[in-house]
Parts: C-alpha cells; structure tokens; sequence
C-alpha cells in the first residue's frame, strides 16, 4: 500500500518543511539541555576542588587525600568542558543545517525543484553520530533523502573524540588548577589560621566527602550517557 502511495502521491512539500523543522527543533532543546547539565556539574566540580584546597589547608594530615581527590575532580572538569565544547559546536552545525534546508525548500518553491546540498550531507552526516541525536538526527536524515536534499544515508562509525594522552590531559588539569585555586585565593584571601573547633571537623569533612564522590559518579554517569 504504501509503494502505491509513493508512486501516485508526491509528498507535500509543506509537510516535509514541518517535518524537517520539526525534527531540527527537538534536536536544539536536547543539545541545549546537554550543555546546561553539563554547565552545572562544570561549577560543582569546581566548587568541590575549593573545598578539597580548604580541607587540605585546615587539616595537613588529611593534605595527601585532599589533593588526590583535587586532581580526579580537575580530569572530570576537563572532559566536562571538553563534552560542552563538543556540544555547543555540534549546535552551531544544527542551525546550520537548519539555514540550508530552510533556503533549499525555498529554492524549490521558486523553481519547482531541489537540488542535494553537499553543505547539508556533510553536517548531517557529523550530527548522526553523536550518541546524543543519533535516532532523530536519522529520521532527519530519512526526511532529507526523501525531499532530494541528501542523496544518502549516513554511516554507523562514530569515533571516540573524547579520549586523549594522559599527558595532555593532566597539562590541562595542571591550567584548570591554576585557574580556580588561583582566583579563589585572590578573591577571599589567605585562609584563616583559626582552628575549628575539633568535635565538629570530621563531620563536615564526612559530608563533603560524601557529597563530592556522589558528584564525582553523577559527573561521570553524565559523560557515559554522552558517549554510550
């Protein structure tokens, strides 16, 4: 029935405008939800890494575990901040694409045809394989091949860009350090040589401690999500 169809009845150009524009939105409000997540376990990753500095600062026998937990939060930061790079750039390339199907079914409209649009096939063919789009970024795709504005299908590989030398990363850890310490310190100062009051020490430091591994695996979960 629905090869019948396909001979007797042209799709509605119309129909396949809304379709696409459709489809192009829902990816834009995913994307936009992907990096404000992401933007906020960027700021708790960095609030943590002060408080692991402070707690390092108070209490010099626990100095040692503080700056091992600083350096995991750090590599979490910079493959956060990496995932939000890749994301906002993969925005860029949707309202891109957005803008040449707009202006290709235009261009049919005025002269009663379509033509493929390489432009449009390269930029689909980079956002179908993100894990984050990759089932409505191929029924966009479908709608394309069906308007004539693609001419094929995109393939399955996707490539880990995330992974990268352990020495750069920890160079970039090694900046993101400087950069938050640094500035913390120049807002509020040095540390006040005051002890806290013994009885109540260990409990907030049980608490952070807790409330920073429970980020550390949401950061982390968040990150799988992204690229499984």
């Amino acid at each position: 029935m629905e090869a019948l169809r396909g001979v007797f009845f042209r799709p509605d150009p119309q129909a396949q405008v809304r379709k696409c524009n459709q489809l192009i939105r829902q990816n834009t409000r995913k994307l936009d939800r992907d990096i404000a997540n992401m933007k906020i376990a960027e700021n708790k990753a960095k609030a943590f890494i002060v408080q692991a500095n402070r707690r390092a600062q108070r209490n010099p026998s626990q100095a040692k575990q503080a700056e091992k937990d600083i350096r995991v939060f750090a590599r979490e930061l910079v493959r956060s901040r990496k995932q939000t790079q890749r994301l906002v750039t993969s925005k860029a390339q949707l309202n891109s694409v957005a803008m040449q199907v707009t202006e290709a079914f235009a261009v049919r409209k005025i002269e009663g045809s379509i033509r493929s649009s390489v432009g449009i096939m390269k930029d689909v063919n980079s956002l179908v394989r993100l894990p984050e789009l990759t089932g409505t970024m191929r029924e966009l795709s479908q709608e394309l091949v069906k308007a004539g504005i693609i001419e094929e299908m995109v393939g399955d590989s996707l490539p880990d860009e995330l992974e990268e030398e352990d020495d750069e990363v920890e160079t970039e850890v090694d900046k993101v350090l400087g950069e938050i310490l640094q500035d913390k310190m120049s807002k509020v100062g040095a540390t006040p040589t005051t002890p806290t009051p013994v009885q109540q020490e260990p409990v907030a430091e049980d608490e952070d401690e807790e409330d920073a591994e429970a980020m550390l695996d949401q950061m982390r979960g968040r990150l799988e999500a992204l690229k499984s």
